[in-house]
């Protein structure tokens, strides 16, 4: 998460407003909160994360995403954020649309499934990949949305996103050192600054 932190806290105003969607225990909007002084509210729908949040002093609200985002104004925050969970939404794609209408800008981190250990997994295995980042079995697992670097910034131009920063996150040695030349290949976790 520290390392998740240092990319994005550039994109985030001190003393903004911002929203977390899918906040889970809180962590990265508490550190926000000390580091920026930001004004912080989390979206959760799981009961033991709501109530880690609370144990932090995280401003939570209970909420399905995939009901939508209709009880906040428009431009109503400066920032939202959506780590690790736009793949497990039924509707991403309307849920960007709802996030850049609440939102002056968004930050949003998926894992990429065109990384080559999961292709490597499937081909040769020919089983849905089990990873340190995709850690369920293909009957449990949250990510009802398998998509890549490349099929998010396809889906950005036609729905005329603006992509104001990108980072690509790396584990191993040669991954870090190829993830620049071959992004689809080489980048396990995403991470989008964006716009309308």
């Amino acid at each position: 998460m520290n390392h998740k932190l240092d990319l994005i806290r550039p994109w985030i105003e001190p003393r903004s407003r911002v929203l977390d969607l899918g906040c889970g225990d809180g962590a990265l909007l508490a550190s926000l909160q000390e580091q920026l002084d930001v004004i912080g509210y989390g979206l959760e729908i799981d009961p033991d994360s709501i109530s880690s949040c609370l144990e932090k002093g995280v401003n939570v609200i209970e909420q399905d995403l995939n009901k939508g985002l209709k009880n906040f104004a428009d431009q109503s925050f400066d920032t939202v954020l959506m780590t690790q969970t736009l793949q497990a939404l039924r509707y991403p794609h309307l849920v960007l649309d709802e996030i850049l209408r609440i939102g002056s800008k968004c930050i949003v981190t998926f894992p990429n499934f065109g990384h080559w250990r999961t292709r490597a997994y499937l081909n040769f295995l020919g089983r849905m990949p089990v990873t340190k980042q995709l850690a369920y079995q293909w009957y449990d697992t949250p990510n009802i949305h398998f998509f890549t670097y490349d099929d998010f910034e396809a889906l950005c131009k036609e729905r005329n996103i603006n992509i104001l920063h990108r980072e690509f996150m790396a584990q191993g040695v040669a991954d870090k050192a190829l993830k620049s030349v071959f992004p689809n290949l080489f980048t396990e976790i995403a991470v989008y600054h964006l716009s309308r």
